[in-house]
């Protein structure tokens, strides 16, 4: 054979070879192709759950503050129970004092995990008021109920210094208790657990000079006087305030719509102390920084006035600096 018949012999092998490998017998004489390769197999990915951002939640509480700051002033307050407007009012005093006497009409809460355990309770079609004994604690129970999507406001100055100073007040207290029921409201999941762990944390503090996520005059003094590393204080009264007087070494960022902008200024390794003028507004604050992973605390009483003494900074005659 010569070498041009050998190489038209091998070209057609090689045709004949490949094209059994693509092809094969149906079984009636035709031919089907069949893959050289094993196909890839696509893996399609499910996107990760979105987690709600509490962060985003407590900037946009503060970004759409109100004019009135989620309170309502203890006599307009009064004046709309008179009135028998539609609401729904969170007494979050101890079930002890809700018996003894609390507004007509109001659900007993109780400072801590219940209000947490009953955010699914609290109805969005009228409006929510909550009081507490001074409006601080109330304060801070605001700002959890915002950021559940509950619309909310606290009664000025509580029960102590706001609402029993109220002329008449007494025909719209009673001893029958109120309920709320089912499940009216949907919570946002990773928002219930940043709720539940804000209330449950109370326990943690419970025996310590942070109770309640607030700290005395007294102690605030001493930490004062002791030059403490471990604490930045931050007064969250307006600027004049705080230029006319305000607790050494405290810083200033005013109690204002957009003020959470700031927020991202403060340190994360210390206890934020916080005050205001009665505690009230402070206490919002002290909510908010704590859903965002700050130490936060707030002075009680605020600096103090005429309306809630003798509680506060100035109404326990400690000194300001200029």
């Amino acid at each position: 054979m010569n070498k041009k018949f050998i190489a038209m012999m091998m070209s057609t092998l090689l045709v004949l070879s490949l094209a059994a490998c693509g092809t094969k017998d149906k079984g009636d004489g035709s031919m089907t192709a069949t893959p050289s390769e094993t196909p890839v197999e696509t893996v399609v990915e499910t996107p990760a759950e979105t987690k709600t951002d509490i962060s985003a939640l407590v900037t946009k509480y503060f970004a759409e503050m109100p004019e009135n700051v989620y309170k309502i002033d203890n006599k307009e307050f009064v004046a709309k129970v008179v009135a028998n407007e539609a609401m729904t009012i969170i007494d979050i005093r101890s079930a002890e004092d809700y018996g003894k006497g609390h507004i007509k009409g109001a659900v007993n809460m109780p400072w801590g995990p219940a209000i947490a355990a009953g955010l699914k309770s609290i109805p969005t079609d009228k409006p929510v008021y909550i009081y507490c004994y001074t409006g601080q604690t109330a304060g801070q129970a605001v700002t959890t109920l915002n950021i559940a999507g509950i619309p909310a406001r606290s009664v000025h100055l509580g029960w102590n210094f706001g609402i029993s100073k109220v002329e008449g007040y007494e025909a719209v207290v009673s001893t029958e208790a109120a309920t709320l029921t089912g499940e009216v409201t949907k919570i946002d999941a990773t928002v219930q657990k940043a709720m539940d762990d804000y209330y449950t944390g109370l326990a943690a503090v419970s025996a310590t000079k942070y109770k309640n996520y607030k700290i005395s005059e007294a102690d605030l003094k001493a930490m004062v006087d002791a030059k403490d590393a471990g604490m930045y204080i931050l007064s969250v009264r307006s600027a004049a305030d705080y230029a006319a007087g305000h607790i050494e070494g405290a810083l200033n960022i005013p109690f204002a719509k957009g003020m959470a902008a700031s927020f991202g200024t403060l340190p994360k390794d210390k206890t934020i102390i916080v005050y205001c003028y009665t505690g009230q507004t402070a206490g919002q604050v002290v909510a908010g920084l704590r859903l965002m992973g700050f130490d936060a605390v707030s002075l009680n009483g605020g600096m103090g006035n005429a309306a809630n003494a003798p509680q506060g900074w100035a109404n326990a005659g400690f000194p300001v600096v200029k």
